[in-house]
């Protein structure tokens, strides 16, 4: 029981430090990108502590996940500007998934009613990132295919609710009353 409480402050531990590594030896487009992901899924994450939030914490929220959102749209821009085709396919499916997962969360009685189509979305979205990882171990680009498999994990278990219903993940951060 203890190991799976342990899973997704792992997972976030092992992100913080490809984040670190993007931003220290990466391009500046994967450093941005890699910081702007890290943020939303954190922000994701703390969905769960949200009715304990002080005020004005929600405005925060938005205004992080709105630079963040702007920084993963300049990195499109930038993926397609440096010719970076895999890149670009990657980000545009990870897009995908946090619409569907945005849906989820802000409309959940309209995602009930379509739960099979967004169950389909979602495995088609996961089916796609899965495959490029595969493409980035075939290329022997070893640390994005590793980097991939790690989102597609953290992912897994935010899908699952085990990021943002682990108490001890965010016990004692500043959003807690």
């Amino acid at each position: 029981m203890a190991r799976g409480r342990l899973t997704g402050p792992i997972i976030l531990g092992l992100l913080a430090c490809n984040t670190v590594y993007y931003v220290a030896a990466g391009r500046f487009s994967v450093a941005l990108e890699s910081l702007a992901w890290y943020a939303l899924l954190i922000l994701f994450a703390l969905e769960g502590t949200r009715g304990r939030w002080r005020p004005g914490t929600l405005t925060l929220v938005h205004a992080v996940r709105a630079l963040a959102t702007f920084a993963i749209a300049a990195t499109a821009v930038l993926y397609v500007q440096e010719k970076e085709w895999l890149d670009a396919a990657n980000l545009l499916l990870w897009i995908g998934v946090v619409v569907v997962l945005e849906i989820q969360l802000r409309l959940p009685a309209r995602a009930a009613v379509h739960a099979r189509a967004f169950a389909r979305a979602a495995a088609l979205l996961y089916t796609g990132l899965g495959a490029l990882a595969l493409v980035w171990l075939a290329r022997g680009d070893w640390m994005d295919a590793w980097d991939a498999a790690l989102w597609l994990c953290a992912f897994a278990l935010l899908e699952l609710g085990l990021l943002h219903h682990e108490k001890n993940l965010f016990k004692n951060n500043n959003l807690q009353s």
